[in-house]
């Protein structure tokens, strides 16, 4: 399967400002492209990448004030097949863990662990070790909130969104990440492009969306597996920007100075011969 990607970004600022951007496909995807992602800037700015400390390509930049515009299209190739489903997975004791699961068992910015560790042992600790806990973490999550793309909220964190019970796709993911921490069991925050394929089309504006993934031993050893509490249903066509302890460390743009957004689309559509 190919898929269609893209995006153009407004931003204003009135000073130079500098940027740390994350609006590319994570390195092992790409391999999968088909052509270029560069980011085209309006007006043309130096750009330098590097790698960010979760291994995600960024992107630093230095916008003389003023609008400017980031845009980029390309086509990417995937194996077209829903998210793995492995319900035989089991947990890895903390002491059996790979050192760089570690940081995904902590709390972080918006996975507040402290002030929800007591109801997530309430509500799991009963329940079978492994994939069934982690899907169960998954459900709750998809029950306790409600999708609203009206009410997102830059500061809320799993323990704000799971007492006022709405919010946006990052809300889920914070929730359900920080849930399975409390439960000892490492969640890792994604970002990226998901698009509406082989599912009813979303009426609410593309954008790019949020999952999470856990680390568990499947059939084939201890590998990170996707979740996504907001959808509770695998999808096709991931394609991972950021991963990262939470939507802190994901931020398509980190701007050092005052930046409103002045427009933004998404572009996530399958490529179909012949159209």
């Amino acid at each position: 399967m190919r898929i269609r990607c893209g995006y153009t970004l407004s931003l204003d600022t009135f000073a130079p400002t500098s940027m740390v951007l994350l609006l590319n496909v994570r390195p092992e995807r790409q391999s999968d492209l088909r052509s270029r992602e560069d980011i085209a800037f309006d007006p043309p700015v130096e750009a330098r990448r590097f790698r960010d400390p979760f291994g995600n390509v960024a992107t630093r930049i230095l916008v003389p004030g003023g609008r400017i515009i980031m845009s980029t299209d390309f086509e990417i190739e995937d194996h077209g097949r829903p998210d793995d489903h492995a319900p035989d997975a089991r947990e890895i004791p903390v002491h059996d863990l790979p050192d760089e699961a570690l940081p995904f068992l902590l709390g972080s910015r918006y996975c507040d662990t402290d002030k929800l560790s007591q109801t997530a042992w309430n509500l799991f600790g009963g329940v079978a070790p492994g994939w069934n806990r982690v899907q169960a973490i998954v459900d709750y999550a998809h029950g306790r909130l409600r999708f609203d793309y009206m009410q997102a909220d830059a500061t809320r964190s799993a323990f704000d969104g799971h007492g006022q019970q709405v919010g946006v796709c990052r809300d889920f993911a914070h929730l359900a990440i920080t849930l399975c921490r409390c439960m000892n069991i490492p969640a890792r925050y994604a970002t990226g492009y998901l698009g509406d394929i082989g599912v009813p089309k979303d009426p609410a504006p593309m954008d790019f969306s949020a999952w999470f993934e856990v680390y568990l031993d499947g059939p084939a050893g201890p590998r990170w597996y996707t979740f996504d509490a907001r959808h509770n249903h695998p999808r096709i066509g991931r394609i991972v920007m950021a991963y990262g302890r939470d939507a802190t460390d994901c931020a398509i743009t980190t701007s050092f100075g005052p930046s409103p957004l002045a427009g933004f689309t998404v572009v996530t559509d399958e490529v179909v011969e012949g159209t």
